[in-house]
Parts: structure tokens; C-alpha cells; sequence
């Protein structure tokens, strides 16, 4: 029987001949280029999560919102309008967005406006004065921002989907027209004793600021959640008619929807190197 060396010296030998050809194959272009993304000495071709569903880049979106202004403690505000955008990358797009809430008189106002205006009237009236409560209601908003998106991800639906989902941040500026009207105390007004009067209509330049989420269901069409605030410089409120405010403040119209994104054209099937 021949020692055990002399049995795996051949063994050995092969095994090595072997490896020494690996150099050889390991130096095709792909192998090469993902040795060197992996060692960061060329910045990775794709993004960190692989194979997206739903690509925006060189693509128009259209998106139908309906919303709530919930931080408007006198009046009820109902929102409705679109937000277009090109998508320069995945990451970066341009936006436009208009909204529109419509102005429904004191049909809209919010039960604290009628309580503050009788209670404010009944301790008030045996001194004479006048009480009145500045009531704002937004109408109309036109506005230019930025958009980028860094977060892509994708979350698995009960282990029957993946859903994929990219969240964004806005900026940007426009114009905001406000209606402005002072409630006061009218008992031959019913059933709620309150009027509005002097109505003024007030444009404003907001700073536009807000974060949003899309959650992709196709290949075109993704639900859109979206809250943004818009703010600007104006006057205290005056409740006193006979003694004017000049000192301002900020405001906010925060506005809070739901939409549905569609984007154009059809996306394009995505190429891969290897």
C-alpha cells in the first residue's frame, strides 16, 4: 500500500493548479467593477435596494388630493386640488401644486367661534363693548417646491406582497389667498347667533413645507399620503374694533390628504449589466 502522502500529493497539486486560475476568471469586467464598488473605489451603479417595482426617473406624476385643515380652531376647511411634478431622478423632482377649499359663509364656522363670541358678548355688554372674533379661512393656493425623495424601501404585506414605498420632503414658495372676516354677536341670526362681517380678501406668500409617502401599486399608479404646511407673516388678531393691531405673528395653514398619484409614460424595462 502507497503512503497516504503519495496518495494526496496529486490532489493537492490539482487543487492548487485550480486556484491559480481563478485570478484569471475573476478578472472579467463585471467581477472587477463589483470587487471595486464593494471596496468603494467607484461609487455603486445602482441604489442600495436592488430591482425597484416602480422607477420615476424622466417621468411626469399627476396627483388628485382631497384634504382637511385640521389646526383652523374657528372654521372647517375642506381641501381639494392636484400636485403635478417631473422627476428629474429617483431622487429629485420639481413640483407644482394647487389647492382650492371652498368658502361655505357661517355654514363652516366651528361651534368654539360661536362660543366664544356669545360668551365674550354677555360679559362685555353691561360695559359696552364690542367684541369680535378674527375668523381666517384659506381659498386658494399656488405653490413652487422642490422635491426629493431619500428613502426607498419595501414592506412585505403578510408575506403575500411587497409593497414598495419611497418617503419625500418639500420646499418651496407660491401665492395663498386668505379670506379674513370678523364674527360677532347677532341674536336675530339663528339657530347660531353669529355673523360675519368685513370680509377681506388677503394674498400671502407662504413658505411651503411637508413630507409625504407613495406606496406603489403598479406600474403607474401609486397612493400618495401627503401633509405640508403653509406659513406666513401677518397681522395679531384684532378683537377689538376700536383698537387696531400692529404688531404680526405667524400663521399656518397646515393641511393634511390622501391622493392618488399617476405617473407618465409607461415606465421603461430596466436594463441590467449582468
Amino acid at each position: 500500500m502507497r503512503p497516504l502522502t503519495k496518495i494526496l500529493a496529486p490532489m493537492v497539486a490539482l487543487l492548487a493548479a485550480g486556484g491559480a486560475a481563478l485570478p484569471a476568471h475573476a478578472g472579467s469586467e463585471p467581477a472587477q467593477a463589483a470587487l471595486a464598488e464593494s471596496k468603494g473605489e467607484i461609487p455603486p451603479k445602482y441604489n442600495a435596494i436592488q430591482n425597484r417595482f416602480f422607477l420615476k426617473e424622466k417621468r411626469f406624476e399627476l396627483s388628485p388630493i382631497a384634504g382637511y385643515v385640521p389646526n383652523n380652531p374657528f372654521a372647517v376647511r375642506y381641501v381639494g386640488g392636484v400636485l403635478a411634478a417631473y422627476h428629474f431622478s429617483e431622487n429629485l423632482a420639481a413640483e407644482g401644486a394647487f389647492v382650492y377649499s371652498p368658502d361655505l359663509g357661517t355654514s363652516d364656522l366651528k361651534g368654539l367661534t360661536h362660543t366664544l363670541v356669545g360668551i365674550a358678548t354677555q360679559e362685555g355688554s353691561a360695559e359696552g363693548v364690542e367684541f369680535q372674533q378674527p375668523v381666517e379661512k384659506m381659498i386658494l393656493g399656488a405653490t413652487f417646491a422642490a422635491r426629493w425623495a431619500p428613502v426607498y424601501g419595501k414592506i412585505n404585506l403578510i408575506g403575500e406582497r411587497v409593497l414598495n414605498f419611497d418617503f419625500y420632503g418639500v420646499a418651496g414658495l407660491g401665492l395663498l389667498t386668505v379670506q379674513e372676516y370678523y364674527a360677532k354677536y347677532d341674536e336675530s341670526v339663528t339657530p347660531n347667533p353669529t355673523r360675519l362681517d368685513e370680509s377681506v380678501l388677503k394674498t400671502k406668500v407662504p413658505l411651503n413645507l411637508g413630507v409625504g409617502f407613495d406606496f406603489f401599486l403598479s406600474s403607474s399608479v401609486a397612493l400618495k399620503i401627503d401633509a405640508r404646511n403653509y406659513l406666513y407673516i401677518d397681522s395679531k388678531p384684532q378683537y377689538d374694533p376700536e383698537v387696531p393691531v400692529e404688531e404680526s405673528r405667524l400663521y399656518n395653514n397646515f393641511i393634511a390628504s390622501v391622493g392618488v398619484a399617476i405617473f407618465m409614460p409607461k415606465m421603461k424595462t430596466r436594463q441590467y449589466d449582468f
